[in-house]
C-alpha cells in the first residue's frame, strides 16, 4: 500500500504535462479516472466519524475529479470540494490517512531483506530511514505551503480544495525540466512496482497451490486489470476499502498471536552491521508516504504545526507495526536456517491459524498495492490518450459517443450497444493495457523478480524523488527568496498573511538542506556499488 500511495503521486507526476504558467493541480479529464490515491483513496478510515470531517475515499474522489477541462484550456483549473471537505480538515483524519499509506506489500520484503543484517542492526537502520523521510515531508510540507499560501492570492470560495502538485512544486523551484523528471522517475516507478506485485502475487498464489507461479501472478494482474478497466472507479473503490479494511485487521491479528505465543528472545546482540545498506532501499519502499504531502497540506488548510503533528504521529504507528512484524519474522528465522526467508517461516508455523492468516494478508497486502498503483497508473496513460484526440477526426468522436441520429431498431442491435460500450471504454483499456503490460511481460520471463524490483523502486525512484528532489526544491526556493531580498521585495503578502523566516524554518537550514540531499545522494550511490556488484558476482 506505500504504492497505494501511487494513486495520488500518477496525478501529481502528471500535472507536468500542463502548461508552465499552471499553479494548481488539475484532476483527470476522464470520468473514471480516480485520482491518484491507491487503496488509500480507497483508505481505511471508516472508524472515524464522518461528522468529524474525517478526509473520506468518496471525497478524496469527487473534489480531486470535480472539474473537466478542454483541449484549448489556458488558465489553471480550480478544483472545489463537496459537503465531505471543510476548507480545514482534522489531524485524525490526516494521521489516518499517513498511517494506512505505509502498510502494505512493502512489508513482505522486509524480513528477507534484513535477516542477513539482524534485527537490531535493522530496527536501528528503519528508525533512521523513518527520522530521514519525516525530515524530507517536514521539508515538502514547507515549500508545499509556501506555495499554496502564494497561490491564495486567486480569489477563492469558502469550499475552494486546492492542490499543490509534486511536479508543480517542482516546476516552480527548479524550472520546467523538474517537472519534466518527476514526470520521467514517476512513470519508471510505476512500472517496477507493478513488477514488484505481480511477481510477488504469483508467488503466494504458487504456494497456496499447485500453479506455476508465471501463470497465477499473470492471471492475478489480469483479474484487477479486468475490475478497473471495466468496472470501474465506484466498484474498484468500493472493492478495495473491503480488502483493504481486511487486511489492516489481519495484520493486528497477526501481530497479535505472533507475540503472545511466540518466543523473540533468540536475536544476536551483535548483528550484521555490513549487510544494513541492503536493507536501506526496502525499508524506504515500505515507510514511504511523500505523495501525500500535497494532499495533507491542503486538507488541513495549509495549517504547518498540524501538517507537522500529523506527518509525526502518522509516521509513528506503521513504524512501531514494521518493527514488531521485523521482530516475529526474524526470531523465526534466527532458529531455523536463515538462507530461507523468514515470511516463508511464518508460513510454515503450525497452530493458532498463524499460516492461513499470514497468506490471506500477504495477497491482500499484494492486491491493495496492486490496485492503487495499477489505478493511478492507468489514469496517467488514460490523460495521455485523451491528449492525442489528433489521431481521431470528430466525425470518428461522435460515432462512438452516439450522435443521436441512429435508427431506433438501430439502438436496439446488441452490435449498437457493444459499439457504444466500445467507444466509451476503449481508452481506459487502451491505458490499462499501456500501464500492465511491460510488467505482466517482466514478471512472467524474469524469476524471482520482486526483491530486486523493490530495490529499484526504493534505492533510485522514491530516493530521487522524496530524498533527493525535496532539498533541492528548497535550495532554489531560498536562493530565489534571497534575490528577492536583495532586490527589495523580500517578504510576499498573502490576504494579510506574512511568509516568513519561521514558517521556512526547515527548508532555510542550509546545513539540514545540505545534509538532507548528501545523505539521500549516499543511498543512490550506494545502491549502485551494489547492484554492479552484484553485475560482477
Amino acid at each position: 500500500m506505500e504504492m497505494e500511495v501511487q494513486l495520488l503521486s500518477s496525478l501529481y507526476a502528471n500535472s507536468s504535462w500542463r502548461r508552465r504558467n499552471s499553479s494548481l493541480f488539475e484532476p483527470w479529464k476522464h470520468r473514471k479516472g480516480i485520482p491518484s490515491y491507491s487503496s488509500n483513496s480507497c483508505i481505511w478510515i471508516s472508524a472515524y466519524d464522518s461528522q468529524q470531517n474525517i478526509l473520506s475515499v468518496k471525497s478524496i474522489r469527487k473534489n480531486l475529479i470535480s472539474t473537466r477541462t478542454t483541449q484549448n484550456t489556458k488558465q489553471p483549473i480550480e478544483t472545489s470540494t463537496d459537503e465531505g471537505f471543510e476548507k480545514k480538515g482534522t489531524t485524525a483524519g490526516a494521521i489516518a490517512l499517513i498511517t494506512g499509506t505505509s502498510i502494505g506489500s512493502g512489508i513482505l520484503a522486509i524480513p528477507q531483506k534484513t535477516s542477513p543484517a539482524g534485527f537490531v542492526p535493522s530496527a536501528i537502520a528503519m528508525i533512521l530511514c523513518w527520522g530521514f523521510l519525516l525530515i524530507e515531508a517536514l521539508l515538502l510540507a514547507e515549500i508545499n505551503v509556501f506555495l499554496l499560501n502564494k497561490n491564495k492570492k486567486r480569489k477563492m470560495t469558502e469550499k475552494d480544495f486546492q492542490i499543490i502538485s509534486l511536479t508543480t512544486m517542482a516546476q516552480e523551484t527548479l524550472g520546467e525540466w523538474g517537472g519534466s523528471l518527476v514526470t520521467l522517475i514517476y512513470v519508471f516507478l510505476g512500472y517496477t512496482t507493478l513488477v514488484a506485485y505481480t511477481s510477488k502475487s504469483g508467488e503466494i498464489i504458487s504456494h497456496l497451490g499447485n500453479i506455476s507461479s508465471n501463470i497465477s501472478g499473470f492471471l492475478f494482474a489480469l483479474l484487477f486489470s479486468v475490475l478497473i478497466s471495466l468496472g470501474g472507479t465506484r466498484t474498484t473503490d468500493q472493492v478495495n476499502q473491503w480488502l483493504t479494511t481486511a487486511m489492516i485487521v489481519l495484520l493486528v491479528a497477526i501481530e497479535v498471536v505472533a507475540v503472545s505465543s511466540g518466543d523473540l528472545s533468540g536475536f544476536e546482540a551483535a548483528g550484521n552491521w555490513g549487510k544494513v545498506p541492503a536493507t536501506i532501499p526496502v525499508i524506504i519502499f515500505t515507510l514511504v508516504y511523500h505523495d501525500l504531502a500535497p494532499v495533507i497540506c491542503a486538507y488541513l488548510g495549509g495549517d504547518l504545526a498540524r501538517i507537522k503533528v500529523s506527518f509525526i504521529l502518522g509516521s509513528l504507528v506503521p513504524l512501531l507495526v514494521l518493527l514488531i512484524w521485523d521482530a516475529v519474522a526474524l526470531s523465526l528465522s534466527f532458529q531455523a536456517d536463515q538462507a530461507v526467508d523468514p515470511l516463508q517461516l511464518l508460513m510454515r508455523v503450525e497452530g493458532n491459524g498463524l499460516s492461513i492468516m499470514i497468506e490471506a494478508f500477504s495477497l491482500l497486502a499484494v492486491g491493495t498495492s496492486l490496485i492503487g498503483t495499477l489505478l493511478g497508473f492507468s489514469s496517467f496513460f488514460l490523460e495521455q490518450l485523451n491528449n492525442l484526440s489528433w489521431l481521431f477526426s470528430s466525425k470518428q468522436i461522435q460515432m462512438s459517443e452516439g450522435n443521436g441520429e441512429t435508427s431506433f431498431l438501430e439502438t436496439q442491435s446488441i452490435w449498437f450497444s457493444l459499439r457504444k460500450w466500445w467507444g466509451s471504454n476503449k481508452f481506459s483499456i487502451a491505458a490499462t493495457a499501456i500501464a500492465v503490460g511491460p510488467p505482466l511481460f517482466i514478471s512472467s520471463t524474469v524469476p524471482d523478480v520482486f526483491s530486486a524490483a523493490t530495490d529499484i523502486a526504493g534505492g533510485y525512484c522514491m530516493t530521487m524523488l522524496y530524498g533527493v528532489l525535496p532539498p533541492a526544491m528548497a535550495w532554489a526556493l531560498h536562493t530565489r527568496s534571497s534575490a528577492a531580498v536583495d532586490s527589495g521585495n523580500g517578504q510576499e503578502e498573502v490576504k494579510g498573511n506574512v511568509i516568513n523566516d519561521t514558517q521556512m524554518a526547515l527548508s532555510r537550514a542550509k546545513p539540514a538542506v545540505i545534509g538532507l540531499g548528501l545523505f539521500a545522494c549516499a543511498i543512490v550511490i550506494e545502491q549502485i556499488i551494489q547492484d554492479l556488484s552484484a553485475l560482477h558476482s
